[in-house]
């Protein structure tokens, strides 16, 4: 499929697009991945892939949600913005994931990627506000992929997001990506709701028609205020989500992202294995998007986003903590010992709420993506071959 994936990609998307998705995020990505591999055996941990959410506030209320967006707006300036990625850069980063809330409701959005053209951009976003100007304004950026979240047909996306009529203005968003020639992707949380929509060939064929360049089904995650815990997927779906996405990417002229399974099928947790962290819509420095505690900000040691990070006790303790209990989500397992991490840490709540301990305490233990002795190893060798080298356990669960 890889020469059928390249040939869609050459004849639909913007020429200096595909320079700058090669060199910054693939040569400097991997070369990035190669300097955390050295840096760990010093006993350092510095994410090569840092998961900025810029912004609280959204457009859409969407079941399972745990950012606060509804709460009074908060966003990261443009200044501590270029200063966090500046910093990161000087340690070998050129790959940064921008979340919400809403991305595109951040004024400086575009302003950052034009201030910083030698890195790459995965923004993920519901697609809402992408009209033909603003994707000609990404285009000519040159340096980011929209990343645009489809939760279900029309009756499911509207159920899924609390709005009416959601899937058509998202729609509209991919169709002014693709008519402007980005790079464009669709990812989906897949749960009980939207599992039989779109968990199906007929669903990717649909986007490869429509021009989407590269899909993300990740699993529905109840977490949050309102954490729908009916809606999260059993065992056996988990593993037909990963098995669906071994098979579709071996077969149609797609690519398909996952990030919590090894070459050979292991299950694996990004946060845990120190591959990525992420930063809250207030600046704090959090191990995954969904646990919702820290003790450090970027505001601490003068912005130097390098310091903070690889000197963090909970970051740190969590890592060790999650890799010795489970190859999978630890908030899913074992919300007992993430409780226990935070409070001997004494890591403050970040949310706007502050009820995140009590949702945690709340939490039952339930599955994730770690289901040992069912193992699905990649199949196609290019997929194989890029988990080996660059994305892989890292020795964190040896």
């Amino acid at each position: 499929m890889v020469p059928a994936i390249a040939y869609r990609m050459v004849r639909t998307v913007d020429a200096r697009l595909l320079w700058k998705f090669s060199y910054n995020f693939g040569f400097k990505g991997m070369l990035s991945v190669q300097r955390f591999k050295r840096e760990l055996k010093k006993g350092k941990v510095f994410p090569p892939f840092l998961y900025i959410s810029i912004i609280n506030s959204c457009n859409l209320r969407c079941q399972g949600c745990w950012v606060d967006v509804a709460a009074p707006e908060s966003m990261i300036s443009f200044e501590d913005l270029d200063r966090l990625v500046t910093n990161a850069k000087k340690h070998g980063n050129s790959f940064f994931g921008i979340l919400g809330g809403e991305p595109f409701m951040h004024p400086d959005l575009i302003r950052l990627l034009e201030a910083h053209p030698d890195c790459y951009f995965q923004i993920f976003t519901n697609g809402q506000f992408i009209t033909d100007k603003v994707a000609a304004e990404l285009r000519r950026a040159g340096n980011a992929t929209p990343l645009i979240s489809v939760e279900g047909r029309e009756i499911v996306s509207d159920e899924r997001r609390g709005r009416k009529n959601v899937l058509n203005h998202t729609l509209a968003g991919i169709d002014a990506c693709i008519r402007n020639r980005l790079i464009t992707g669709v990812a989906t949380s897949v749960c009980q709701s939207n599992f039989d929509e779109l968990v199906r060939e007929e669903w990717v064929d649909e986007l490869v028609k429509r021009g989407v360049h590269y899909a993300w089904f990740h699993t529905y995650r109840p977490v949050g205020p309102d954490p729908k815990p009916e809606l999260a997927l059993t065992p056996e779906q988990v593993l037909a989500v990963r098995r669906f996405g071994v098979e579709m990417r071996n077969r149609k002229p797609i690519g398909f992202v996952d990030a919590y399974w090894d070459d050979q099928g292991n299950a694996l947790c990004p946060a845990a294995v120190g591959i990525s962290h992420h930063i809250s819509p207030w600046g704090d420095i959090e191990p995954c998007p969904i646990i919702q505690f820290a003790n450090e900000s970027i505001g601490d040691n003068g912005g130097d986003i390098y310091r903070t990070m690889t000197e963090s006790t909970l970051l740190a303790d969590f890592r060790k903590t999650a890799a010795q209990a489970t190859r999978g989500c630890i908030v899913l397992e074992r919300p007992d010992l993430l409780k226990d991490i935070v409070t001997r840490n004494g890591s403050r709540d970040t949310t706007a709420r502050k009820r995140a301990l009590a949702e945690l305490e709340a939490m039952a233990s339930r599955n994730s993506q770690y289901n040992p002795g069912n193992e699905i190893p990649e199949k196609h060798w290019l997929y194989r071959f890029a988990k080996k080298y660059w994305f892989f356990g890292f020795g964190a669960y040896t």
